[in-house]
């Protein structure tokens, strides 16, 4: 499967969905606020704060691997292991993980809506998933925000 998350981005603008990702996540967090965002969203899930900084950790993923996908002819993704980076979550600042997920969001929209088009048909290959298009990243990007903006609404 060369999206995982597709279920959440089928029929939907990318460009449109990634933009709006910085505000759901911020009206989510606030509604955890009251319950804490060191609630576990279940027994063996993360708590808020620790999805904070998995999701901040992914953008910055994100950001490398579609500058380096849109700069480079056949670019093989570097994929990583999200519980090996997940150590130090717990103790992460909720605040500091949404503000810079807002910000290097906000700089990846502004290089999206800069590519040529051309590029969103570019090859790029994921050493787990295969051959796939430079748009399946942004698919992949899009519909991972959708997973957690779910995990956040229905916990």
């Amino acid at each position: 499967m060369l999206n995982p998350y597709a279920q959440f981005v089928e029929g939907s603008d990318l460009l449109d969905l990634v933009a709006a990702s910085p505000a759901k996540l911020t009206a989510a967090v606030e509604k955890w606020r009251a319950k804490g965002l060191d609630t576990p969203l279940g027994p063996g899930k993360w708590n808020v704060r620790q999805i904070l900084a998995h999701i901040t950790d992914t953008e910055i993923a994100f950001s490398f691997r579609m500058r380096q996908a849109a700069a480079e002819t056949g670019h093989v993704i570097q994929p990583f292991d999200q519980e090996k980076w997940a150590g130090g979550y717990a103790s992460a600042d909720a605040d500091t993980a949404l503000a810079l997920f807002s910000v290097l969001r906000q700089w990846n929209v502004q290089f999206l809506r800069a590519l040529p088009a051309e590029v969103w048909d570019k090859d790029v290959t994921h050493p787990e998933r295969g051959t796939m298009k430079f748009r399946t990243i942004v698919e992949t990007m899009a519909g991972h925000d959708g997973n957690h903006q779910a995990q956040l609404r229905l916990a």
